[in-house]
């Protein structure tokens, strides 16, 4: 019987990319995908074929192009409502990405909703793009952002969120399903459970979750729902954001101008139906359909298949990873709670450092804070080396990787 890594090794033909030769004629290994994910030629021929054949605006004609090009865009809306397992299509917003979408529902719920001396809950190892747009909102409204804190193992101290909850203050708890730093994946069904108690919304980041592993939302029971095209096979600029029905309707529009409009007056305006009312403007309507391919690519794998592809693929990462001299790996060894993302340092080697001497050999990974400085202070590092693993990587690729982080122990006389 084949391994999921095995199996998943005979996808590598679809994506071009991967074919490439960088460097010193070095075979590209691509080992950012917590950053963006390669494309497969579906998703490119899916965008080729808009542009050549199908280019029209959509919902505002009624000659072939149009009827043709609005299809194929609403099509790809009944097929994420499919793939995150909800019932409402009319509770899918289209946005250029989890970032839009988080500030969609800061502005277009959190100014109408949050108050002086309100709290809303995060945690210690959130995005930017979760932080943000709350430090924002709650300094203009007076209220108060607090954190989950974090244990050594990575994994969130919900003590805390019990003692936010107990205040009777909180309004809004926002969260990962998984870290992009640490891989951890978030007890979010334990934490939707305890906000329900206390009648508090709860918005969950699933960038990170979403390609990776199968997602319910229905049986998460969260209010907000967001994540990005482009980390799942899709094209950059096109994310969603779902919304439960009850709070989208309280909502007010992000944006004003062409389609979330249903008349126009002088002085007045009226709204167009959901989700469009949330819609302005031409969308980006080839990446919406790119977005749909995308989504039939990774459901004829089967998001389960996927999964323990990745568990795999960590697993063997992390033995290996383990055995370099000086190499600290962040975050916690058990599989089960983890997602294919390994955040690791060289004592007194700076991770640009390390990204740069593993670049030589033709390995991408990423260096930096990942967007998450709040998560580095936590750890007491300025940076870490990150190593994200997809569908088509491969039990070499993490031996080209274990290669070069020997030679930086080499160089560094570790």
């Amino acid at each position: 019987m084949q391994s999921a890594q095995t199996t998943f090794a005979n996808l590598r033909k679809d994506f071009p990319i991967l074919q490439r030769i960088v460097r010193d004629n070095k075979t590209l290994v691509y080992l950012d995908n917590a950053s963006t994910t390669q494309k497969p030629n579906q998703v490119i021929d899916a965008i080729t074929d808009y542009y050549r054949n199908h280019n029209a605006n959509i919902h505002r004609a009624v000659y072939a192009l149009a009827e043709e090009a609005t299809e194929l865009y609403e099509s790809t809306r009944d097929k994420i409502a499919n793939f995150i397992h909800i019932s409402n299509r009319e509770e899918i917003i289209f946005v250029r990405g989890t970032t839009e979408a988080i500030n969609l529902v800061a502005y277009a719920w959190g100014r109408n909703h949050i108050q002086k001396d309100d709290i809303i809950v995060t945690t210690e190892y959130e995005h930017h793009s979760n932080i943000v747009p709350w430090q924002l909102l709650t300094q203009e409204k007076g209220a108060k952002l607090v954190y989950i804190g974090m244990d050594d193992n990575g994994e969130l101290i919900l003590d805390d969120l019990d003692k936010y909850l107990a205040t009777g203050k909180v309004k809004l708890v926002t969260f990962s399903l998984m870290s992009n730093v640490l891989g951890t994946i978030t007890d979010a069904e334990k934490i939707i459970s305890k906000c329900k108690e206390h009648g508090v919304l709860t918005l969950v980041d699933g960038a990170q979750a979403v390609p990776h592993m199968p997602v319910n939302i229905e049986k998460l029971g969260c209010d907000f729902f967001a994540f990005s095209g482009h980390k799942m096979l899709g094209p950059t600029g096109i994310g969603v954001l779902w919304v439960r029905k009850s709070v989208l309707e309280t909502m007010n529009p992000f944006h004003g101008g062409g389609d979330m409009i249903r008349e126009v007056h002088k002085y007045e305006t009226t709204w167009n139906d959901l989700p469009y009312k949330f819609e302005a403007g031409t969308p980006n309507i080839a990446d919406v359909i790119g977005l749909g391919t995308a989504i039939d690519y990774l459901t004829k794998l089967g998001m389960e298949n996927i999964r323990e592809h990745e568990i795999e693929l960590t697993k063997y990462a992390i033995e290996k990873l383990s055995q370099v001299k000086g190499l600290t790996i962040y975050g916690t060894k058990d599989i089960s709670k983890r997602g294919g993302v390994i955040s690791f340092n060289f004592s007194d080697v700076h991770p640009h450092d390390v990204a740069q001497i593993i670049d030589e050999e033709g390995i991408a990974v990423r260096s930096g804070h990942h967007c998450a400085q709040v998560l580095m202070e936590r750890l007491n590092v300025a940076a870490t080396s990150r190593a994200s693993f997809y569908i088509y990587n491969t039990k070499e690729e993490v031996d080209s990787l274990i290669t070069a982080l020997t030679k930086v122990a080499r160089i560094f006389k570790l």
